[in-house]
């Protein structure tokens, strides 16, 4: 089994909330309906936003039909997941292939967080149509906040949306996001892309980087909802909100289509991924960071702190040890600065997150690392992720 290492824990704190209420893309969009075995229909529409601007319109009639109302019942015996109080989940989701299969987010599917994390006993999807039936979770990932659900499609029509990439995402661009904000279903806000390659906090504390920053309306219950660009293609599923009062601020976060694309190909064939481990907490060099600590380079991952008995402390790599208050921050002077993984250069701490990803738990890597002004080599066999950072989570 393939699997993927973390992103790096780092010391911030955003007041971030899940806005649920508690793969295989399509290539061929000509215009033609088409019908598959055990009487599924599966519809394929043209390309929208080729020839033109942003139609929310043609999103709407093309893409709606492919998304759904998640409904998740919590309780087991008359209580939230076993517990002694009933519960009800409410999110979104879309469609991703003609074989029922269908992407949400993972905390419409679960409750609790951190080490305690517990799915639904019954999940249901709910279409366009009117049709509502039954959904089997194949696999949750609570780093990525990404569920893989599947459902039997006889007599059903569906419609995947197909998936795009991050290559597509630009600041300014239009997009459209599409859910079930308060239960409300099939309903449609639009805004831009706001910002990108943002770090939001995963259902275990670790960071989910690369997330795309929105101010398309999301509210609670549009979870696990696509979003999507002019040509209908998504971008991302929507994950959470940035709020003071519970409501969407004009501040929303998806998660990008590239991590969900890897991610539900891992659940769909293992039902669940592993991540591997490093150890360390670091911080962004920016040039008067870097001038006022004489730091030796202006790229890299400093180090700030290092998990007692993790794999980075077992190689040696050193945190900060000297704390000092700079631009209304602290900083621990003093750490490693990590310029390098297996020979690929790091331009910033999330650099180090993702060149991560490539490896498994167990995986002996090689770090260039800068240690009072000298350049050297640190071996680090990778560790296993645990289930949560053991730091606070600031989500409510």
């Amino acid at each position: 089994m393939r699997r993927l290492a973390p992103p790096l824990a780092v010391l911030t704190a955003l007041a971030l909330a899940a806005c649920g209420s508690s793969g295989g893309d399509s290539a061929d969009r000509s215009g033609r309906t088409e019908t598959v075995e055990r009487n599924t229909r599966v519809e394929v529409v043209k390309q929208i936003g080729e020839k033109g601007g942003f139609d929310p319109v043609g999103i709407y009639e093309r893409e709606a039909p492919g998304v759904v109302t998640v409904f998740s019942v919590l309780g087991g015996g008359g209580g939230l997941l076993g517990g002694d109080e009933g519960g009800q989940g409410v999110g979104s989701g879309f469609v991703v292939d003609e074989g029922g299969e269908i992407a949400t987010n993972a905390h419409v599917v679960t409750a609790g967080e951190g080490g305690d994390i517990r799915r639904a006993r019954e999940v249901y999807v709910a279409f366009a149509d009117g049709n509502q039936v039954p959904a089997k979770i194949v696999g949750f990932d609570p780093n990525s906040d990404v569920a893989l659900l599947k459902i039997d499609p006889e007599g059903l029509t569906l419609r995947p949306l197909p998936l795009g990439t991050t290559r597509e995402l630009a600041v300014g661009s239009p997009v459209a996001a599409i859910g079930s904000p308060f239960g409300e279903p099939q309903s449609l806000s639009v805004g831009v892309v706001s910002a990108t390659d943002r770090a939001i906090e995963s259902l275990t504390g670790f960071q989910i980087v690369g997330a795309i920053q929105t101010d398309a309306a999301i509210n609670r219950g549009n979870s696990g909802g696509p979003l999507v660009n002019a040509k209908g293609r998504v971008l991302g599923i929507n994950s959470q909100i940035r709020s003071t009062s519970g409501g969407g601020e004009g501040v929303g976060y998806a998660v990008p289509v590239d991590t969900v694309r890897r991610v539900l190909s891992e659940l769909r064939d293992d039902g669940k991924i592993e991540y591997s481990f490093l150890g360390v907490s670091t911080t962004q060099i920016y040039p008067q960071l870097a001038e006022r600590f004489d730091l030796p380079v202006r790229k890299g991952a400093w180090v700030q702190e290092v998990v007692d008995g993790g794999p980075a402390e077992k190689a040696g790599l050193r945190a900060g040890d000297d704390e000092e208050r700079f631009q209304a921050r602290t900083v621990s002077d003093g750490g490693d600065i990590i310029t390098e993984v297996e020979g690929t250069a790091l331009d910033d701490e999330a650099d180090l997150s993702v060149e991560l990803l490539r490896f498994e738990p167990g995986e002996e890597v090689t770090l260039e690392v800068y240690r009072d002004g000298e350049r050297r080599k640190v071996d680090v066999t990778l560790g296993k992720r645990p289930e949560q950072t053991g730091r606070p989570r600031a989500r409510p």
